[in-house]
Parts: C-alpha cells; sequence; structure tokens
C-alpha cells in the first residue's frame, strides 16, 4: 500500500538554486513550501540567512520561515512538531508539500518524524551545565558525559557544547542515554514518502563563484546595517548567533578587524560550509542529482526535475 504522506523534497548547498526550483515546482503543482533552513526560522534574520524575498516567493507561501525571535531555544524537535503539522494539513487539502532547505538534519527529522528524548522544556539541567562549563571549561563537561555515556562522548568533539549538555539533560532527566532513548522511541518506517531531489551546479569551482557573489550581494543588500541593529539589540544569542553571515561581523562592529578581512571570511566560511553540506547529503542515496552547469538554462533543470518526479507518480 503506498504511504499516502508524500512529500517532495529539494535538498542542495548554499547557494545552489533550491529557492528557485522549490518555488518553480510549487507553482507548477499548486501546492506550498516547508522550509528546512535552521536559520531562516528566526525573525530579523533576513540578509545573512538568504531568507527568500516576496518576490522570490513567487507567490507561493513558504512555511516555517519567521516563526522564533533570535535567542529563543528552538531544537528540531520543536521543528518536526511544526513541519509536521504544516505537512499534514497540505496533504489533507491534496496538496503534496514541497520541503526545500540546507539543512539536512531537518529535513531528514521530519521524514523520520522520529519521538524525540527528554523534555526540552526543562531547562535547569541545561544551566546547570552551561554554568559548569563556563566555570570549568568545555572539556570538563565532556568528561562528566564521558562518565554516563562514553558512546556519546566518543561521537561528540567536547567544543560541541550544545550537544553535549542535550546528552547530559536526556541521562539526568530519563535516566537512559540519548541513543538509548532514541532508539526505543524510532519508528519502524519513516513517516513520510519522500522523493528526493539534489540541485548543485557540476563543477566546484562554479558553486563557489555563485557563493561568492551571494556575499557580495547581501553586502551591498546592507548586511552589515542588519546585524548591527541585531547586534546592539543583543539578539544575536543562543544558536541564532552562530549563524554563518552574523558572527564574522561582529569583529568589526567591536573594532577588531577590517569590513573587507570580515566580507572574506563570511565568503570563505560558507564555501566550508557548502562542502560539509554536500559531504552530509552525498550520503544519502535517495537523492537524485541535478547538475548544470554555469551556462545551463533554468528551465532544463525545472525540466528535469519534473520528469524525475513524474516517473516517481508525483
Amino acid at each position: 500500500m503506498q504511504n499516502p504522506n508524500q512529500l517532495i523534497c529539494i535538498a542542495g548547498p548554499t547557494a545552489s538554486g533550491k529557492t528557485a526550483l522549490s518555488v518553480a515546482l510549487a507553482r507548477q503543482r499548486g501546492t506550498e513550501i516547508i522550509s528546512a533552513d535552521s536559520m531562516q526560522i528566526y525573525r530579523g534574520m533576513d540578509i545573512g540567512t538568504a531568507k527568500p524575498a516576496m518576490e522570490e516567493r513567487g507567490g507561493v507561501p513558504h512555511h516555517l520561515i519567521d516563526v522564533a525571535d533570535p535567542g529563543e531555544h528552538f531544537s528540531v524537535a520543536r521543528y518536526v512538531e511544526l513541519a509536521d503539522a504544516c505537512a499534514q494539513a497540505l496533504l489533507a487539502r491534496g496538496k503534496v508539500p514541497v520541503v526545500a532547505g540546507g539543512t539536512g538534519l531537518y529535513m531528514d527529522a521530519l521524514i523520520e518524524c522520529n519521538t524525540f528524548s527528554g523534555d526540552e522544556a526543562d531547562t535547569a539541567a541545561r544551566r546547570k551545565y552551561e554554568a559548569l562549563a563556563a566555570e570549568h571549561g568545555t572539556e570538563y563537561v565532556h568528561g562528566l558525559l564521558r562518565q554516563v555515556d562514553p558512546e556519546s562522548a566518543a561521537r561528540l568533539h567536547p567544543n560541541n557544547l550544545k550537544r553535549v549538555i542535550r546528552a547530559l539533560e536526556v541521562y539526568e532527566q530519563t535516566g537512559m542515554t540519548i541513543g538509548a532513548l532514541n532508539a526505543r522511541n524510532k519508528r519502524p518506517s519513516p513517516k513520510y514518502h519522500a522523493v528526493m531531489l539534489g540541485v548543485c551546479p557540476a563543477s566546484r569551482e562554479t558553486l563557489y563563484s555563485r557563493i561568492n557573489r551571494r556575499v557580495d550581494q547581501m553586502a551591498a543588500d546592507g548586511l552589515l546595517e542588519e546585524t548591527r541593529a541585531l547586534y546592539e539589540a543583543g539578539r544575536l544569542a543562543g544558536t541564532a548567533g552562530q549563524a554563518i553571515g552574523y558572527k564574522e561581523l561582529v569583529s568589526y562592529l567591536e573594532g577588531r578587524d577590517s569590513l573587507e578581512d570580515c566580507i572574506e571570511v563570511l565568503k570563505r566560511r560558507t564555501r566550508n560550509y557548502a562542502k560539509r553540506q554536500m559531504t552530509w547529503l552525498k550520503k544519502d542515496d535517495r537523492i537524485h542529482w541535478i547538475y548544470y552547469n554555469e551556462d545551463t538554462e533554468f528551465s532544463r533543470v525545472l525540466q528535469e526535475a519534473t520528469e524525475y518526479l513524474s516517473a516517481q507518480g508525483l
């Protein structure tokens, strides 16, 4: 029996053309888009996260954009809760949702729809371990995790403090390691049947050139002013403050580096991020990749995507 919970997923690294393809497919099919971007969820962080402007959205409703304030705790579990509800509402109206974004973890989590671990609303343990890290350092907190959950400790770098603390939180709240709890709560099969498309330039040089041009355009569109407003309002805290596109400019605002140097660092970090995204996505053999060259017409990319979806019964 065919899974009625259908999704069309558009994946790819930053600046690869996901937005244009997802909007074209959504318009073609009379459906709506669910964003799978861990930074576009934040209000007021528009230029630096490459949030699609209203004209780029082509009249297509976009969901899971602007749903949290910078500094607010927003977890993968919260994303799945909101995105799943949105997907079910669209399916109930006879629309197959298009899920588009570069955060592979969010996309995979929505497809699987597993129950997530622990009570994330209970922040007492988190605050305790954050205080211990501030006083004794990340290695100390990582050592605490190694005592109760050596498997997670071996998997997580001590500098990945957020994930280290999360694993400690789960153990403190449930008495189980995060791996054991997630295994217990895992669905026997994914909730959604996802037809997955990946879009990316055929050459890394073309992708990097697109990234450099995008950063230059962000700067021209007012990225510095957006960063300054967020910084002065104290909104670049927590996860939001780690977004590529903002933290690179803080050193200019604090007088440590020139704006030109900060922009070059931003380009380099964005290129490195795109490389990490591709490493994640290339491991997923569900994805049908569409590669294009600098001179490839967008209509050819759209045609290949349309033909592939049709062959999958969509």
